[in-house]
């Protein structure tokens, strides 16, 4: 398998990742991000398909995901509220974290190797994605846990 198989292999298996996310959630803001996400993945499985059948890609779309993302946490109930739904996927945001860093690994890797310099530039731009989609996992998990993470007034109220 090459690179571009590879590649292609891990967008595809994210996309399906965060397609299952989305429909898991009964918040619409989630439901966006993790929509939003998906498409994501999908524009680098067109990319790597375009590269493996020689064409050329001058450089990756900007992806519109990260602003997107920063407005719909300012509408994201508090989380207390959205852990009584979502508590349970902690562990998918968890794994989803770790896909995301190992992508950017591999990207960033692949990248050091590569000879023709327009494919590593369009390596490391998709490496930059896939670190921000981490950073968007994190922050929806780091919201979504941190109810679990505080102790609240009365569990320490006889503390001198």
């Amino acid at each position: 398998m090459n690179i571009f198989d590879f590649a292609m292999k891990m967008e595809e298996d994210g996309k399906c990742y965060y397609e299952k996310l989305a429909s898991q959630t009964d918040q619409p803001g989630l439901q966006t991000i993790f929509s939003r996400l998906a498409e994501d993945e999908q524009m680098h499985y067109e990319i790597f398909k375009k590269l493996k059948d020689g064409k050329s890609v001058s450089s990756v779309p900007e992806s519109t995901t990260l602003e997107t993302v920063r407005n719909i946490f300012e509408t994201l109930p508090l989380p207390e509220k959205a852990l009584k739904n979502i508590a349970g996927t902690l562990d998918a945001y968890q794994h989803a974290m770790k896909v995301e860093a190992e992508s950017t690994r591999f990207y960033e890797d692949a990248a050091a190797e590569e000879k023709d310099p327009q494919t590593k530039k369009i390596l490391l731009q998709i490496a930059a994605e896939e670190k921000q989609h981490f950073n968007i996992m994190e922050n929806i998990y780091h919201f979504t846990n941190a109810p679990n993470q505080y102790l609240a007034g009365s569990e320490i109220s006889n503390v001198d």
